[in-house]
């Protein structure tokens, strides 16, 4: 088993930042690629980002890209999202999901197989 505690959430006003950190425990994988993805109330899950732990290579929701970024820590079990130019439409709960074996596709939910419990992000206006 895996387990994903996600951090860094809060409230902050439209045009602020705020930095989403992931950390994985648990079985470890000798490479396993990790996304995020966020619920707003009354709306289906959506993707958000993802990063390739072999090669770093990301991939991003056409709504978020060129504000958000997606890195990984120095001690390859953790993600973070860096949140840039947040607006109210942003507002979400945030999951941070890891997929125990490589993937073809990273921006659908069934690609992944361990989630956190989220972290709640809140943009007012």
């Amino acid at each position: 088993q895996v387990q994903l505690v996600e951090s860094g959430g809060g409230l902050v006003q439209a045009g602020g930042s705020l930095r989403l950190s992931c950390a994985a425990s648990g079985r470890t994988f000798s490479s396993y690629d990790m996304g995020w993805f966020r619920q707003a109330p009354g709306k289906e899950r959506e993707f958000v980002a993802a990063i390739r732990w072999s090669g770093g290579r990301t991939v991003y929701a056409d709504s978020v890209k060129g504000r958000f970024t997606i890195s990984r820590g120095s001690a390859k079990n953790t993600v973070y999202l860096q949140m840039n130019s947040l607006k109210p439409e942003d507002t979400a709960v945030y999951y941070c999901a890891c997929a125990a074996s490589t993937k073809l596709v990273l921006t659908t939910g069934t690609a992944y197989d361990y989630w956190g419990q989220g972290t709640q992000v809140t943009v007012s206006s």
